[in-house]
């Protein structure tokens, strides 16, 4: 069965007027975290989306950056989308549940965050709004503010990112720390590592995409300390 069609018996399942926040408390065995992720971007993007205004702009798209959709798919993402705009329940609310479902500063949580700004950057512009919302996301994940400016710096191209700030390092730091913290990050991305944390197949283009920002910075590191 693929993502998608799990994603669909996941939501099918739930009860009539049930918040679609409420599928998070049914996918708790690790075989069914890859489908909370999905959802768990999926549905933040939504709200996300409504958070900046842009509610019209073509979410399947935005999730294409994330994840491989394959055609005659689409519409079960759309559907998510929809119901997630659509819920009264607050994006702090899914936040919340998706926090308690892998634990508090899970690594999955940062493989989530990557996804939500590759959302927000779908359209090539960064909102004042959506920078709020995933300040505030990753503020209930557990993910403390030096990460949060790390993941930004990655994806925000308001200026050069800062290579230290890809790899989370200070600019002072001995060239060794530098190179453990660049090799750490590799090891973490690799599609593997990923799938071990529940970030399922369809989404390993997170991987890709961190991959080369983290290599580019320790290249960077490398030429300006000679």
């Amino acid at each position: 069965m693929s993502l998608w069609s799990r994603i669909r018996k996941a939501v099918s399942a739930l009860g009539s007027g049930e918040s679609l926040a409420e599928v998070f408390s049914h996918l708790r065995a690790p075989p069914e975290r890859s489908v909370a992720f999905a959802i768990a971007v999926i549905a933040l993007g939504a709200k996300m989306a409504k958070a900046d205004g842009h509610v019209t702009r073509n979410e399947v798209a935005a999730f294409r950056e994330v994840f491989t959709i394959p055609k005659g798919e689409e519409k079960n993402a759309a559907r998510v989308f929809n119901l997630a705009r659509g819920d009264v329940a607050g994006f702090e609310t899914y936040a919340r549940r998706i926090r308690d479902l892998f634990g508090p500063r899970h690594p999955a949580l940062c493989d989530l965050m990557e996804g939500l700004f590759h959302i927000a950057m779908a359209d090539g512009t960064y909102h004042p709004a959506e920078d709020d919302f995933l300040a505030r996301v990753a503020e209930i994940f557990g993910i403390d503010e030096h990460r949060f400016r790390a993941l930004r710096a990655r994806f925000v191209p308001d200026a050069p990112p800062d290579p230290y700030a890809v790899l989370g390092v200070s600019p002072d730091a001995p060239l060794d720390e530098v190179r453990r913290a660049w090799r750490e990050a590799v090891r973490a991305s690799h599609p593997d590592q990923l799938m071990a944390r529940g970030v399922p197949e369809e989404a390993v283009k997170i991987a890709e995409k961190h991959l080369i920002a983290i290599n580019r910075a320790w290249e960077e590191i490398q030429q300006e300390r000679g």
